[in-house]
């Protein structure tokens, strides 16, 4: 069997992804919140940037296809705050065919800039997910939705994606940032990953930061795993477990 050409394995590769999601999904029926899928590119050292609130392209054109395709097979697409200061994103389907998913922001202090591309989107208007006190803020140019914080001040997790099952998100792409990507680690509420390795070291800002965690036995792992090249880059996806029990 011949070597397939590079532009026959994005297909390939999100046809893979897209029915391993589809499975996975008709298991969080039951739980009664969104399935979440941490979607993120970093170098082989684990970083995402440089320094923190900078950005850093890491994808090859390939793997930035896959990864609007990826967005396109989710109901939302979810970033912190300090995504939209330091990136300024659209958070839209643009590389292929496909719906756009929703917009959403955590943003606890309210710091959402009306100048954001975001914010003056003439699609989707975006859904920021901040405290309550905030949420009766009037603002034209994105939705608020008012959520509890934890006890560290931030928009508590665990309510947030109830708050958005209650309106109609069955799936969640989270993009980043470093802390955002943490958060939903630490609070067992990522279920699954798609990881793009890029062939690089950066010496930088990593993807994963403190979870707390002190013990082998209760660290996250990912299982089955499942791996793809694309071009150079290394297309990684699986599950998240939270137990010794992984399977």
């Amino acid at each position: 069997m011949g070597t397939l050409p590079f532009a026959a394995m994005p297909m390939i590769i999100c046809e893979q992804i897209e029915q391993w999601l589809q499975d996975h999904r008709r298991c969080m029926q039951v739980a009664q919140r969104p399935q979440v899928t941490l979607c993120y590119a970093q170098s082989w050292d684990g970083s995402l940037a440089l320094s923190p609130n900078e950005s850093l392209a890491l994808s090859n054109p390939q793997s930035m296809r896959l990864t609007h395709r990826l967005r396109s097979m989710h109901d939302g697409i979810l970033v912190g705050i300090g995504t939209v200061l330091a990136d300024d994103p659209q958070l839209t389907v643009r590389e292929c065919s496909g719906q756009n998913p929703q917009p959403i922001v955590l943003d606890s202090q309210l710091r959402m800039p009306s100048a954001s591309r975001l914010s003056q989107s003439q699609g989707r208007q975006c859904w920021v997910l901040t405290r309550q006190e905030h949420a009766s803020t009037i603002r034209d140019d994105i939705k608020l939705i008012g959520v509890a914080v934890g006890e560290d001040g931030s928009v508590d997790l665990t309510l947030a994606v109830q708050e958005l099952w209650q309106r109609g998100i069955r799936s969640i792409m989270v993009e980043g940032g470093a802390q955002v990507i943490s958060a939903f680690v630490r609070a067992g509420l990522a279920d699954a990953i798609v990881l793009t390795i890029a062939p690089a070291l950066v010496g930088g800002y990593k993807a994963i930061g403190d979870l707390g965690i002190h013990s082998s036995a209760r660290l996250p792992r990912i299982a089955p795993l499942h791996t793809q090249r694309l071009e150079d880059d290394l297309i990684m996806w699986g599950n998240l477990h939270y137990s010794i029990e992984a399977q």
